[in-house]
């Protein structure tokens, strides 16, 4: 299988193997108006398998999302055909709307302009808490 490179855009690499959808779901990739490749089950010597994908455009993403998802993730900024910046993303200590709280008797039910904030309570076991009821979220 041959897939292009990209001139300018990113990478987002060592994603977990199977991870690459929902984290195309998150940000939004299927509105761009761009050449995006998603790679399922590359080989890889330090992970076994991994995902990657290529955007072929220069674009913000929400590092918090894709950091949530999985925070081993390597995003690569490509510039003229070269890596010119390397991000390795952490566990953000607060995520917004990036998923919602499922409490049917939280604020967030009832108020639908509200923001789903949870804030990061175990560190070793991903586990998050809406700042409004105390609901736990755990990204595994």
């Amino acid at each position: 299988m041959y897939i292009d490179s990209i001139t300018n855009g990113i990478v987002i690499d060592h994603i977990k193997a199977g991870k690459a959808m929902e984290i195309y779901k998150i940000l939004g990739l299927e509105k761009l108006d761009c050449p995006v490749a998603i790679i399922k089950n590359v080989h890889s010597g330090k992970m076994g398998k991994k995902d990657i994908i290529k955007v072929d455009s220069d674009i913000d993403i929400d590092l918090d999302a894709i950091g949530y998802v999985d925070s081993e993730i390597t995003i690569n900024v490509i510039k003229d055909g070269k890596i010119i910046e390397k991000k390795h993303i952490e566990l953000p200590l607060i995520i917004k709307n990036i998923v919602r709280c499922k409490n049917p008797r939280c604020i967030t039910t009832t108020e639908q302009e509200l923001d789903h904030v949870f804030k990061l309570t175990n560190r070793e076991e991903k586990i998050y808490r809406c700042i409004y009821c105390e609901s736990k979220v755990q990204n595994n």
